[in-house]
């Protein structure tokens, strides 16, 4: 897990944002929600400059209470957190059986803890895209660290569009990335477009099940707290991603939603009710005790204006999530296997 302390978060919260623009860029993202207001066709429209400005001001705070790999993961019992989650990176790494010289992309990569993972379990060189540039500085300094630095690298692009030739890479991922992404088949195409005919492209989505009621206000609440605290212009039901996938060509080879099949679910550690000594700053009072360090460190001028705010809107988030996790409409562990034929064009 992350060993960032307080400082740390404090310094880095609004990334490559000017500390005296945070508070204002706050106020922009906030806006393009539904909680505020905002209207979906905006979102989609300013996905880029949303999802930006989300993570220019969230991230500091991920890393602070996750560690460097920003996902859920199922645990079984007597599994840590940590562990759940090297098990949710190598699942996918096994998938599509990653191994020694395969060129492989990581789609919306984040600052790469789990690009550094999949990298060491595999011996795969990986090429994470993101376009936000404070993740690239941070994840260049932590591959450093890793000693992965010789084989794994970044490029700051929009996954909308692909800045790759056809037929570049052997592989490509996605961990709970492109649900950031406007239209689904647009994204799907470009990454078919870069795969090798005969090759794979493996993801985790965040979607909304069967279950979900879009007549039904609170779950049209739950909905807009998972999209505000996460940075999404929507949140797409399962059967539209396969069908995204089977239009821009791909083959599915198999698609599940993950979440049901574990012992303990992936939203357990968002109960605030729960206690644990190695995950204690997702707990419930762990969050409480971050909340006032943050009103501290914004208050002493050691933290930006609008911190709290960004505190705010995360922990709605732990809310939305934990009771869409809980009520069944919501599952950020829809997994799916798809192939480019090989007579796939291009």
């Amino acid at each position: 897990m992350s060993k960032t302390g307080p400082l740390d978060l404090a310094a880095g919260v609004g990334g490559t944002i000017e500390k005296s623009q945070v508070l204002s860029a706050v106020d922009k993202y906030e806006k393009y929600h539904a909680c505020y207001g905002g209207k979906e066709e905006e979102r989609k429209a300013e996905y880029s400059d949303m999802a930006n400005k989300y993570y220019d001001l969230v991230t500091s705070f991920y890393e602070y209470g996750w560690g460097e790999s920003f996902h859920v993961t199922r645990r079984w019992n007597g599994e840590s957190l940590r562990e759940g989650m090297e098990r949710h990176e190598h699942f996918i790494a096994s998938q599509l059986v990653l191994r020694p010289g395969l060129k492989v992309l990581d789609v919306g990569c984040g600052i790469g803890g789990p690009l550094r993972e999949i990298a060491r379990f595999s011996s795969t060189s990986i090429t994470g895209l993101t376009n936000n540039e404070y993740h690239i500085k941070r994840g260049e300094e932590l591959n450093r660290i890793a000693g992965v630095d010789k084989t794994c690298h970044f490029v700051k692009a929009d996954f909308m569009h692909v800045p790759f030739p056809n037929n570049t890479f052997d592989a490509a991922y996605a961990i709970e990335s492109t649900c950031h992404a406007p239209d689904a088949y647009e994204c799907y195409k470009g990454i078919y477009r870069i795969l090798k005919p005969g090759c794979y492209f493996a993801a985790y989505e965040w979607c909304m099940t069967d279950s979900f009621d879009p007549k039904n206000e609170e779950h049209q609440k739950i909905k807009a707290e998972i999209e505000i605290g996460n940075g999404l212009p929507d949140i797409r039901l399962t059967g539209q991603l396969i069908e995204a996938l089977e239009r821009a060509g791909f083959e599915v080879i198999w698609e599940k939603d993950l979440g049901p099949d574990s012992d303990i679910p992936w939203y357990a550690h968002m109960d605030k009710k729960r206690l644990s000594l190695s995950n204690f700053r997702t707990t419930g009072i762990g969050r409480w005790i971050t909340t006032l360090m943050v009103k501290a460190l914004e208050y002493a001028r050691l933290a930006p204006e609008g911190s709290v705010r960004v505190q705010k809107f995360l922990l709605q988030a732990g809310e939305g999530l934990y009771e869409g996790g809980r009520r069944e409409i919501f599952t950020p562990m829809y997994f799916f296997v798809a192939r480019k034929p090989i007579s796939g064009s291009p």
